[in-house]
């Protein structure tokens, strides 16, 4: 085993001054950067948010052109959705509308049920008063469709949009809102 080396009678020890500048230099200023960057990322943030990203979006969305202007624009937008809201809305049954599917000779058919919602004093009055030509109108429609057209995923909403369409023609713009099919088979 070679000796220990000597030390000088002046000399600190190697252990005891290690020591004494790490646990000085290991205390707050170490965790300063963490606690700096903790507090400063959620208010820089906020900050492009709300002063840099919302305002760009706006402006390229037509919506910031004035605050006063959205807002009387939004306070008349509001009192049409209250009266829109307080008319009663009506549902109207179209059963069992039954028609040949296009391009299968007659071999297949299609039986669908309808539930027309409107709003309107006389919806109701305006649905029966012209029954047979919005029977008429949604058997066209629906006699157009193919096997591969009524099996696309997206098949119910095309239709459901040809025959809101279709009805407010007859009707008249807006009368019919929703409809629905409580039945929709294909044999």
């Amino acid at each position: 085993m070679p000796p220990a080396p000597e030390r000088a009678e002046g000399a600190p020890e190697e252990n005891g001054a290690a020591s004494a500048p790490a646990a000085a230099s290991g205390g707050i200023k170490a965790w300063l950067p963490l606690i700096v960057m903790i507090v400063l990322m959620p208010v820089l943030a906020f900050v492009m948010t709300n002063f840099v990203i919302v305002p760009k979006l706006q402006k390229g969305l037509g919506g910031g052109a004035s605050t006063t202007a959205s807002a009387a624009s939004g306070e008349s937008g509001s009192k049409a959705k209250k009266e829109a809201a307080g008319a009663k809305k009506e549902s109207v049954a179209m059963n069992k509308l039954l028609v040949n599917v296009a391009g299968t000779m007659g071999a297949r058919y299609l039986l669908v049920s309808l539930s027309v919602v409107g709003t309107g004093t006389d919806f109701k009055a305006k649905m029966d008063e012209h029954d047979a030509q919005l029977r008429d109108m949604a058997q066209g429609a629906l006699r157009t469709k193919t096997i591969a057209d009524l099996e696309k995923p997206t098949a119910q909403n095309l239709i459901r949009n040809e025959l809101i369409s279709g009805f407010n023609n007859i009707l008249g713009d807006g009368a019919v809102e929703e409809i629905y099919f409580p039945e929709f088979a294909i044999q």
